[in-house]
């Protein structure tokens, strides 16, 4: 495990077939490739985005709309919306259990932040609750990528074969 550092956060080098990106090693990640953040003072209260994996999958971003508002009640694998890239369009699930606080004010005018930062600036919403039982840390994450790229390749390799 390569650690680097940033100003905000340490990470954590994942690299994988032409895959490369920086994982923050104190945020939590789903199996639907999102991560979750929460500032120390503020322990349920959750910033919710899109690995740079899920980012890659749906391509340049178009859009994101948000279906739910704020203070509604929000299970984990609820629909609160979703987000349209040029390769795919996916609905934005909850991750959390408990309470929606707002989307991303910035989504608005500078979606692209979604992709450049997705791990800072490119957060999609906020809610504060208790996240999904199944949340893994930044090394069951990589565990996961690992199986994920590696299916991916053998499929790859099969559609090629005669």
């Amino acid at each position: 495990m390569l650690l680097a550092s940033t100003d905000r956060m340490r990470t954590v080098l994942y690299k994988r077939a032409t895959f490369v990106t920086h994982l923050p090693e104190a945020h939590l990640y789903t199996h639907s490739h999102s991560w979750l953040s929460s500032a120390p003072d503020q322990p349920r209260l959750w910033r919710v985005g899109y690995t740079k994996f899920a980012l890659r999958m749906l391509g340049e971003l178009v859009d994101v709309q948000f279906e739910r508002k704020p203070g509604d009640t929000v299970q984990v694998g609820e629909v609160l919306g979703s987000i349209e890239g040029f390769k795919a369009i996916s609905d934005l699930f909850s991750v959390v259990n408990g309470r929606f606080i707002r989307s991303n004010p910035e989504l608005a005018s500078k979606l692209e932040a979604i992709s450049e930062k997705p791990y800072d600036d490119g957060w999609l919403y906020e809610v504060e609750g208790d996240p999904d039982a199944r949340s893994m840390s930044v090394e069951g994450y990589r565990a996961l990528l690992d199986a994920t790229i590696d299916r991916m390749l053998q499929k790859e390799q099969e559609s090629k074969s005669p």
